[in-house]
């Protein structure tokens, strides 16, 4: 499992730009197309009650104004990622996955 800051960087070099949004603030201007992911849960497997792995899940939304992008295919070629719905929202496709890390 990596860091966060990890994935930070890959999503940042899967967009190429900074427009990766971990947990924002609702008060924050976000720039498009961009990234908007957040810790969705942390699974512990345990063994004589004792944890032996985690394994943590993020949501993360990638929102472009172009329905017809390449980021949205490439994202969901990630391992351990799958893309759960899209929709549009305000003129904005948002598509959105859950990604195991």
């Amino acid at each position: 499992m990596g860091s966060r800051l990890e994935l930070q960087k890959m999503f940042e070099d899967l967009l190429g730009t900074r427009h990766v949004y971990f947990q924002p603030p609702s008060n924050l201007t976000m720039e498009y197309p961009c990234i908007r992911y957040c810790l969705r849960d942390i699974e512990t497997d345990k063994a004589n009650d004792k944890p032996y792995t985690l394994s943590k899940s993020y949501e993360l939304t990638y929102i472009d104004e172009d329905p017809d992008n390449d980021i949205a295919e490439k994202l969901a070629m990630l391992p351990m990622c799958n893309m759960v719905r899209s929709y549009v929202y305000e003129g904005l496709n948002c598509y959105v996955y859950i990604i195991y890390h």
